[in-house]
């Protein structure tokens, strides 16, 4: 007789495959990785926030507390995990800034949940109370607005919303930095206010210090040019997506030579050609070449005759924006441009930059189409680190073309909420209210987490932030540098922080808790023999 393997769920399953169900095995299992995730990134939270070191898959080193990059670099496998880990990605997508808020908020949401599922509430009660809290979060939020940054090319007050979003990752430089990065946005922002976080480069060269960091109205490569000019004003320029070189044709073909003469004339009807070609080219009063692929010794000889600058570009990211600049189009054969066709630049000169020879692309107008920031560091890690800053202050500066509203920093507007809700859960009948209260315990996770990493003592600091707050104090948060005052003016102080930014935190924060609370059963089938499936990537999208 045939008996059944072992009872239950088990049995539809082959073997190998495992399955976990209830609060035991699947809820509190669940609840317990997410912690630990947002237990590794709390300890990077803030401007004091402690520094990570991650070795990724392809043994490249970071060192950083930058959320979005460590948890990209650690590849989380745990599926629970991961949910709350692609909220994070989602909120890097929305606004650029904020992901460790929704990893430390999210791990607290959890942490607090499973003490209620221990006090007998069921899972049901609490997501819906932590809805609740969450939609009755975002109806406060518009309250705690403290001001509006409408004029996008006010340099100050631009540079005042950055200099919080860059103060978490390079405390000590954010006013250096927020300022260039001020600059740079502010250059690029067309008539339409329109902005393109594409536009405003990073280009990283070793050496000097952090506050040797410049702004330049235009393009930067590093790379030497490749003839002879190196330097050219005031000049139309031609773009070539295809290599400057004797065009190979597409089909074979035999040229059957007998005599000397033959040979000479193959060979210099293909000189005279690319003679040509090139002649054309300075004729239509271009005096810089941009090419995309290889140069050929032939047009090299040739662009020096005619005095043409020639540079090669190998990516074709650097070849459009450079085309979006300088106002060209690119060409994909070498024909001499036409007047729409020709790029203007204002300045191309080779420079060197510490001892990395660089070309710039320069125009002398207040705005342009690009600017770079040329970021120093004296080592890798740390200009990759400085590179992230601007990453996010350029950002922020998006979000603020899409949402200029802003709310006091510093851990103030999450004790305002954390207050507010508690008043609002003790007017709630039903089981619920014990989970708005818990939602409130949870924001003050965030203050508490700036004030751990400043080194104090978390209650001490929060019971005195819960004091100036009953008073009235809406705007009141944590000191930095002496954290057990009572706190400071985060208004007073500019740390502002961008309202949308906490609006989609908080969304994507609770939904990522729900969900990983509504899992009560985990099925994992038999992982299949053989090698890995393949990433369904579509290779073609450049």
């Amino acid at each position: 007789m045939h008996v059944p393997r072992a009872p239950g769920f088990a049995q539809m399953l082959k073997d190998g495959a495992k399955h976990y169900s209830g609060l035991d095995e699947a809820v509190y299992r669940n609840i317990d990785a997410c912690k630990e995730l947002a237990k590794t990134t709390r300890s990077a939270f803030g401007p004091l926030g402690q520094n990570k070191m991650v070795i990724n898959h392809l043994e490249k080193l970071f060192v950083t507390n930058d959320a979005a990059t460590i948890l990209r670099e650690l590849d989380v496998q745990h599926p629970a995990a991961k949910m709350v880990v692609m909220a994070s990605h989602q909120q890097e997508q929305e606004v650029g800034d904020g992901t460790n808020f929704v990893l430390v908020f999210a791990g607290a949401l959890l942490e607090h949940a499973e003490m209620l599922l221990r006090m007998g509430l069921s899972v049901t009660e609490v997501t819906e109370g932590y809805e609740i809290a969450c939609k009755k979060a975002l109806d406060i939020l518009p309250d705690l607005v403290c001001g509006e940054q409408k004029n996008l090319r006010d340099k100050e007050g631009v540079t005042k919303v950055i200099k919080t979003a860059v103060m978490s990752k390079q405390y000590g430089n954010e006013d250096f930095l927020a300022k260039l990065i001020a600059e740079a946005c502010i250059s690029v922002l067309s008539k339409k206010v329109t902005f393109n976080v594409d536009n405003v480069r990073v280009s990283k060269i070793l050496g000097a210090g952090v506050h040797v960091s410049s702004v330049i109205q235009g393009m930067v490569f590093k790379r030497q040019v490749e003839g002879e000019i190196t330097k050219a004003d005031k000049c139309k320029i031609a773009v070539y997506s295809c290599p400057l070189d004797v065009l190979q044709t597409e089909t074979k073909g035999t040229v059957k030579i007998t005599s000397a003469e033959e040979l000479m004339q193959f060979s210099k009807g293909e000189e005279t050609q690319m003679e040509e070609q090139i002649k054309g080219i300075a004729d239509s009063g271009c005096t810089v070449v941009v090419a995309g692929g290889k140069v050929g010794e032939l047009a090299q000889h040739y662009c020096n005759k005619y005095k043409l600058m020639v540079i090669r570009l190998m990516s074709k990211w650097d070849l459009r924006r450079l085309c979006r600049s300088i106002e060209a189009t690119p060409l994909p054969r070498v024909t001499p441009p036409t007047a729409d066709e020709a790029g203007f630049c204002d300045h191309v000169y080779v420079d060197e930059i510490g001892e990395t020879p660089v070309i710039v692309f320069k125009q002398d107008k207040e705005e342009s189409a690009i600017s770079t920031i040329v970021i120093r560091g004296a080592t890798d890690n740390i200009i990759d680190d400085i590179e992230r800053a601007v990453d996010d202050g350029v950002n922020t500066f998006k979000a603020l073309t899409k949402d200029s509203r802003l709310v006091p920093g510093a851990g103030a507007t999450e004790v305002e909420l954390a207050k507010q809700l508690t008043t609002y859960a003790e007017s709630t009948p039903g089981l619920e209210q014990y989970a708005i209260e818990k939602f409130a315990e949870s924001l003050e996770a965030i203050p508490r987490a700036l004030a751990e990493n400043a080194g104090a003592k978390a209650t001490e600091v929060l019971s005195k932030l819960k004091a100036a707050h009953q008073e009235g104090k809406k705007t009141f948060g944590i000191h930095l540098e002496d954290p057990s005052i009572g706190g400071l003016d985060a208004v007073k102080n500019d740390l502002l922080d961008l309202y949308i930014n906490k609006y989609w935190a908080l969304k994507y924060a609770t939904a990522a808790a729900c969900t990983v609370l509504k899992v009560d059963q985990i099925i994992m089938a038999k992982p299949a023999g053989g090698p890995k499936a393949k990433e369904n990537r579509d290779w073609d999208e450049d």
